[in-house]
């Protein structure tokens, strides 16, 4: 069978929405308690959702920044079709194990029908590149935050805690002398190289790039030229990504609102509130990404606010109610997705 653009984007959209009935039959709290939930989260659920467009919205700029500094002119594609394939990805990417068997395939379909097919897949490794690069970036100040929060005595440190943070520290380090290379140097045919060595996946491997040696050095190139020529699309993209975590962290501070936790009061509370948001968020995706094989990090993402909600001394109720309505938030989103790659442009 010859599967044509129009047969992918039906297999996509059918994953996406077996994904959200699949969430839906996963919660681990009654269809009752679930509501409860979402009753008690009330009007918050505005703001918890809608921050959401503004996320979207700076991993659409970080990525548009990447595409035109890899085509080395103005994208020709509007901001808003790539706004909606960002939503659509990341819709996929939730539906899908190892974040990016969906989102990413699917990037590189749609946008080829605007830009030719080799930038089409460099853009969007480079931009698969950029937010994990952002995440170590991330998680590697979020270290820093703590230990400035230990300073003023907001926060605990003991022996195993500086162990974990040094780990961390350590983690983060290696990975940014793994992407500097990769930037450096290109990774699509190192990867493959590396697939190469799976039993079973060495025939195709050496059979896809033996066939499409040049378009991967191509795309290699590609990624390299970005780095050492066009610096400026590279921090901006950077910078926009992280600032996406950061907005993303509003979303927890309003969630801690909600149960009156203000640490006080006033902009000082309100500071130290946002700050400790970071740092679930944090810790939460850092833990969520070591176990990201899991589809939709079934489990990990709820284990991972439950333990770092509870490490900042709140209850484990807080944490499940926070993994719930954030479940929630993604079912809604990964909908609007699905409906987006139905609208026709």
């Amino acid at each position: 069978m010859v599967w044509t653009k129009q047969r992918l984007n039906n297999l996509f959209f059918f994953l996406g929405c077996a994904a959200c009935v699949v969430m839906l039959f996963t919660f681990d709290v009654s269809f009752v308690e679930l509501w409860q939930h979402i009753c008690h989260a009330g009007y918050w659920l505005i703001p918890i959702i809608g921050i959401w467009i503004v996320v979207y919205g700076l991993n659409a700029f970080a990525w548009q920044a990447i595409i035109e500094g890899n085509l080395g002119k103005k994208a020709p594609v509007s901001f808003w079709r790539i706004y909606r394939l960002t939503i659509t990805g990341y819709a996929l990417n939730y539906a899908t194990p190892v974040g990016g068997l969906g989102g990413e395939p699917y990037r590189i379909m749609e946008l080829s029908k605007d830009i030719d097919k080799q930038h089409a897949t460099s853009s969007v490794i480079l931009y698969a590149m950029m937010h994990f690069f952002a995440h170590f970036w991330f998680w590697f100040i979020s270290i820093f935050i703590y230990l400035a929060l230990v300073l003023v005595g907001d926060m605990p440190m003991t022996t195993a805690i500086g162990t974990v943070l040094g780990i961390i520290i350590l983690f983060c380090l290696v990975a940014f002398w793994i992407f500097s290379k990769g930037y450096r140097n290109g990774l699509v045919v190192y990867v493959l190289g590396l697939i190469g060595k799976i039993p079973f996946l060495k025939g195709w491997s050496r059979r896809f790039r033996g066939k499409h040696a040049e378009a991967l050095r191509n795309i290699d190139a590609q990624i390299s030229a970005l780095y050492s020529q066009d610096t400026k699309a590279f921090y901006t993209s950077l910078i926009l990504e992280y600032s996406s975590r950061m907005v993303q962290s509003l979303e927890v501070m309003f969630m801690l609102l909600l149960f009156g936790i203000d640490n006080g009061g006033g902009l000082d509370g309100m500071v130290l509130t946002y700050l400790h948001s970071v740092l679930i968020v944090a810790f939460t995706t850092l833990f969520a990404n070591l176990i990201g094989f899991l589809p939709m990090q079934i489990g990990v993402q709820e284990g991972g606010f439950v333990l770092s909600i509870a490490a900042l001394g709140l209850s484990a109720a807080l944490g499940i109610f926070v993994s719930i309505i954030c479940r929630v938030r993604e079912i809604i989103w990964i909908a609007i997705g699905m409906a987006l790659m139905k609208i026709k442009e």
